[in-house]
């Protein structure tokens, strides 16, 4: 799927895309309201992730005439401008959505996936994946007969890829969701996790369920 990011903060817009790709989509990036307005209405999007303050042309103008031409666009405002009337207009002129700055990236995707309703996830307080089952009160994980011995951490990170099975995870929702740190830096910390919950869930065990996605970032699923 791809998204277009109509944003003028150079760090934001990197951010954003630097996430998003990892999490499977196809990015554009405009960094003025004029930019974006064009690419918004010459070419399909499935999502338009659109500031308000924007050089050359505003948000609320980008809107306008997005809905003028595209009823039918998803539109989610992405900006620093948090007043009650502000997410009213927004929200009047036709956003589908409206998040304010600074925000969480966890938070932007389950949105995002939420307006493109991409899915579902695992919400029981227990999972079976294939012979794997992890009772979340009771904080217990198994494969067939064997208990898993793992740290908190490590749980956390099992049950948030066991919730959202055959859903390809990125590096920066997994360290910003189990870490509570934006993974901007070149930092393995993710990836070290997971090969040591591999070595707890799959190494003792013929059938791998934690897969890697190349360029892209985990899944466990049975294959």
């Amino acid at each position: 799927m791809r998204i277009l990011i109509v944003e003028d903060e150079s760090k934001t817009a990197a951010y954003l895309n630097k996430g998003l790709s990892e999490s499977g989509f196809l990015v554009d990036i405009a960094s003025n309201g004029e930019d974006g307005l064009f690419l918004a209405t010459n070419y399909h999007y499935d999502l338009i992730i659109l500031d308000i303050m924007l050089p050359k042309i505003d948000g609320w103008t980008i809107i306008k005439d997005i809905r003028r031409l595209h009823p039918d666009a998803r539109v989610l405002f992405l900006t620093a401008r948090d007043g009650v009337e502000d997410k009213v207009k927004g929200l009047e002129l036709g956003a589908d959505d409206y998040l304010v700055k600074p925000f969480a990236f966890s938070e932007l995707l389950a949105r995002i996936r939420s307006l493109l309703r991409r899915g579902s996830t695992q919400s029981s307080d227990n999972l079976t994946i294939s012979d794997l089952t992890i009772d979340i009160i009771k904080h217990k994980a198994t494969r067939g007969s064997i208990r898993l011995n793992l740290t908190p951490k490590e749980f956390a990170l099992l049950v948030m890829l066991a919730q959202r099975t055959g859903e390809v995870l990125s590096r920066t929702l997994i360290a910003e969701s189990v870490w509570d740190i934006n993974f901007d830096s070149d930092t393995n910390v993710v990836d070290v996790a997971i090969r040591r919950l591999r070595q707890k869930v799959d190494d003792p065990f013929e059938k791998k369920l934690i897969h890697t996605v190349r360029g892209m970032g985990y899944v466990l699923e049975e294959r």
